[in-house]
């Protein structure tokens, strides 16, 4: 049924008396009369009837409802959330209310164009696609009013990652009705979870609604819950990271006789930079509380680079050792006379037995400090795990909350 008709039939705003002068409109883009029975200046009554209605000296209650469908995207690089709403909002209109026993119609639909409704802003929002070119309401009888309105959005979240990849975050919505004041209008807010697929990275873990107090304009705030699933991150970062790790370890294991020692080392460290380098492109960065997963591979990589620093530090003093010991003079003058009764030892086997004292000393210390470096890789993972669990994060204070300069706004 059209405006027209409902008008014809129910006499929505509730007029006793009839005039016979017919005037223009436009509903559901077409033009019509309206009936004989309207008795008013068009324009007027149009102008009053998209004013908010008068609840007395109590602001107009607003209820409403939404219905999280689904959130398609998150993207802690850029900190925003995609997600789809649908609002239904019902509210009390006493001017549209008509007498059933003359006019037998139970409920109408009217376009927003011929009544009031609060206009919503999403504070945390880049963009609004309000879909549905020409949303209409429905008013019964009694003069309650029913809107559906839906919506995709990409708002901004301050997402904690400090335990990324096992993060969770509360992303808020807060919608505004910018062009009431809190003495005029008054929302009750409740949140439904529609949400039927959970094959995401993120999944929404809980929802809830709440209206925040002390606000200079009516407001009401949808608040998810984000958690994330890590299986990603842990196979892409955590996997390859200690096994370079246990590699190293494994690489302290080679004899220092083997020369290929060293290109194991340096070529680790090297893959490690290059796994590092795409790392640090991987994880958001933070002005604070940053995710420990950077200062963990950090660690990591200094841990790799003191180690291939060691194998390099001892190969070149084995080597130098073998070269003194190879460029050292033959000692003893041709027609040196032995004595038989106290032989001179040879000077060849001495210098071995020097060569070997140095060698067993370097190969002591290469033990002692393979040693160390595996004791001190198993308490960085210890310690990286009670940082994980116990160490909590207090971000700092947002500009728009710190004095002089900012503040929240009061009453």
């Amino acid at each position: 049924m059209n405006l027209c008709s409902a008008i014809r039939h129910c006499g929505f705003w509730s007029l006793e008396s009839c005039s016979s002068n017919l005037v223009s409109a436009i509903a559901d883009g077409e033009m019509f009369a309206l009936p004989s029975f309207v008795d008013f200046n068009l324009r007027e009554e149009v102008q009053e009837s998209t004013q908010i209605p008068n609840n007395g000296s109590a602001p107009l209650l607003v209820d409403v409802r939404v219905f999280v469908s689904t959130v398609f995207n998150v993207d802690i690089l850029r900190y925003t959330v995609s997600s789809k709403l649908l609002l239904r909002l019902f509210w009390l209109d006493p001017r549209l209310a008509w007498n059933v026993s003359e006019h037998p119609q139970h409920a109408v639909t009217l376009s927003l164009d011929s009544l009031w409704t609060p206009g919503l802003t999403i504070q945390e929002a880049l963009w609004v696609d309000w879909q549905g070119q020409s949303p209409r309401a429905r008013v019964d009888q009694d003069g309650h009013v029913e809107l559906y309105l839906a919506l995709t959005t990409e708002t901004t979240c301050d997402f904690d990652l400090l335990r990324f990849p096992r993060d969770q975050s509360d992303c808020s919505l807060s919608f505004y009705a910018f062009s009431n004041t809190v003495k005029e209008l008054k929302f009750r807010a409740h949140v439904v979870n529609e949400i039927v697929s959970i094959k995401r990275e993120y999944v929404v873990k809980d929802l809830k609604t709440q209206v925040p107090p002390k606000q200079l304009v009516p407001c009401f705030q949808v608040t998810l819950r984000l958690q994330n699933t890590a299986l990603k991150a842990i196979i892409a970062l955590l996997v390859p990271g200690e096994a370079l790790l246990l590699a190293d370890m494994c690489g302290g294991l080679l004899p220092l006789r083997v020369t290929d020692r060293i290109a194991y080392k340096v070529t680790l460290l090297l893959g490690y930079f290059v796994f590092h380098s795409s790392l640090v492109q991987t994880l958001p960065s933070s002005s604070s509380c940053n995710p420990l997963l950077i200062y963990y591979f950090t660690v990591l990589l200094l841990l790799l680079f003191i180690s291939t620093v060691e194998t390099v530090l001892v190969a070149a003093l084995l080597a130098r050792g073998d070269i003194r010991a190879k460029s050292s003079p033959s000692p003893g003058p041709r027609g040196e006379q032995r004595d038989h009764g106290n032989p001179v030892p040879n000077p060849e086997e001495a210098s071995r037995g020097v060569k070997g004292s140095r060698r067993s000393r370097t190969e002591a210390a290469d033990h002692i400090f393979f040693l160390v470096y595996v004791a001190g890789v198993v308490c960085s993972q210890f310690i990286f795990a009670g940082l994980w669990i116990w160490v909590p994060c207090k971000s700092a204070p947002p500009p728009g909350e710190s004095a002089p300069h900012g503040g929240k706004p009061r009453l």
